[in-house]
């Protein structure tokens, strides 16, 4: 079934007390993630959720928690660092500090695919507008880093449109098939779920 059928038969499903997340799942083929690594940065037109960033930055900000490098020395203690690393869903930096991010907080920011990034994450100037800019963006993207053959993603809540829940999940779609090796080959199938309901298989054309 197309994604608006979809969304209207899971909409027709017992309801929650709560608003519940919109997944689209795509599961993959033909791919061997210990050699091909995936991984890419989406856009995506309509804001799903709200993102805790956290600022590697020289000077105090008021749009996002700051670190700055009088704080470094006390994210030695391991505890403290996974707490920070968990808490924020975000992180970015002033390029001139990358060096010492790296140092102080690589070990557990990289794992956790949150190491700021030239691509999404990496500032040169400290002002105002390019702190929010940078904000605006990151609100709207999606980092994509597969490590398994099975990607899912939130692409709405159930109190979104369905036309912005759709063209989100078009958007995830594209931008996955995008940096796969054959494209359209590599996807087995493509399913949408409610937090609370069986995934339906959905065709995107």
């Amino acid at each position: 079934m197309e994604l608006k059928e979809a969304l209207l038969e899971l909409r027709n499903c017992k309801k929650r007390n709560f608003q519940q997340g919109i997944d689209l799942i795509i599961n993959l083929k033909g791919l061997d993630l210990r050699k091909d690594n995936i991984s890419a940065i989406i856009t995506i037109p309509h804001i799903v959720k709200e993102k805790k960033i956290c600022g590697f930055l020289t000077k105090r900000n008021d749009f996002v928690k700051t670190v700055s490098p009088l704080d470094f020395p006390k994210y030695k203690d391991k505890n403290a660092l996974k707490n920070l690393v968990k808490e924020y869903d975000f992180f970015i930096s002033n390029i001139s500090l990358m060096p010492s991010v790296a140092t102080t907080f690589g070990k557990a920011l990289g794992p956790s695919g949150k190491m700021p990034s030239p691509q999404l994450g990496v500032l040169s100037n400290e002002d105002e507008a390019s702190i929010k800019a940078l904000i605006n963006k990151i609100s709207h993207s999606i980092k994509v880093r597969l490590k398994e053959p099975s990607f899912k993603v939130a692409v709405g809540k159930e109190n979104m449109l369905d036309e912005e829940i759709i063209s989100n999940a078009l958007a995830v779609y594209q931008g996955l098939i995008n940096v796969l090796p054959t494209k359209r080959d590599n996807v087995k199938s493509v399913m949408l779920k409610f937090t609370m309901t069986k995934p339906l298989k959905v065709e995107i054309k």
